[in-house]
């Protein structure tokens, strides 16, 4: 018998975002927080962003999942609920499934209807895993219901986007994952640092799948503000930040502008950029101290053959 999905919507609405919005685009240097890349197209081309064989974080990290699975299910161990960090289109905690056998499952995106679909068809393929999910902005404050067991919780953070997050903010959110665990643990996915060009190709790709990831932004924050941004007045822009240790992402305004919604405008000068996303690149040490700040007392660390990148369980 196929096991209902029970969508839970935690206060997501077009409303709920406008202040945060405005704040940003007002704001003497512009930006968007990088979670409103992720609208129903940007889930997509996000998706497409994963199989370009520029964009090594994906294929590295799985194949680290792939070589040490048994290893990771015997630090973690079976049974008990998987919680899906940005959960996406959920193939990457479905890889997990036959090894470490959770009886209950919960997806967790900033893109319900994205994950709603994507939930259906896993309800029919497991009918034996108790599937749910979560439309949350967990950026903020992550907050596991109460109807969600309590014991053996497993969160699944995978694909380094935990480097999206400045130092404070990821502190903020390791600690909630860890008061929350009960006992279980984390698995993440954490990118390393590495050299210039294979991070601009990662992020600037010929076929500019990133780049049209980028500028969906704008027409994502139309739609919760109301705003007449056009895609074609900016181009995608990549720097690497060497003092930040991490690559940022911009929109470059390629002419004089003014953009208008509901009670308010922006001039963008010829040149003047929109920050849209950080990522920071870790290393070995210094992710283990910030899991350590977190209140973790102990990690398995995995890591490909260049130290590309690793996958960590923390208790």
């Amino acid at each position: 018998m196929q096991i209902p999905i029970t969508p839970r919507d935690i206060a997501i609405t077009p409303n709920h975002f406008v202040p945060e919005i405005e704040k940003g685009l007002l704001a003497p240097f512009a930006s968007i927080s990088p979670k409103f890349l992720y609208d129903p197209l940007g889930s997509h081309l996000f998706t497409a962003i994963t199989l370009l064989p520029e964009y090594y974080p994906t294929s590295t990290e799985k194949n680290i999942f792939t070589q040490y699975r048994d290893e990771i299910a015997s630090a973690t161990g079976i049974g008990g609920t998987l919680i899906d960090l940005g959960a996406g289109n959920c193939q990457k905690a479905e890889s997990f499934f036959s090894s470490l056998k959770p009886s209950s499952y919960l997806a967790i995106d900033f893109s319900v209807e994205y994950l709603q679909d994507a939930l259906k068809k896993l309800a029919g393929k497991y009918p034996q895993i108790l599937m749910q999910c979560i439309g949350m902005d967990f950026s903020k404050q992550l907050i596991i219901p109460d109807s969600i067991a309590a014991t053996k919780r497993i969160f699944f953070y995978p694909g380094s986007s935990i480097g999206n997050f400045l130092s404070t903010e990821a502190l903020q959110l390791l600690s909630q994952i860890q008061k929350q665990a009960n006992n279980g643990g984390l698995l993440i996915g954490v990118d390393l640092m590495k050299e210039d060009s294979v991070l601009i190709a990662a992020y600037d790709d010929p076929l500019k799948v990133t780049a049209a990831f980028n500028l969906n932004i704008l027409r994502s924050i139309n739609s919760y503000l109301g705003s007449n941004f056009r895609v074609d007045q900016f181009r995608h822009i990549v720097k690497v930040n060497h003092a930040e240790k991490r690559v940022e992402l911009y929109l470059e305004a390629l002419e004089d502008l003014t953009v208008t919604w509901p009670g308010n405008s922006r001039v963008f000068k010829k040149g003047e950029l929109i920050h849209t996303e950080n990522s920071h690149k870790y290393t070995i040490q210094s992710i283990q101290q910030l899991l350590k700040d977190a209140g973790f007392a102990s990690t398995q660390i995995w890591t490909d053959p260049k130290d590309y990148f690793a996958v960590i369980y923390a208790q």
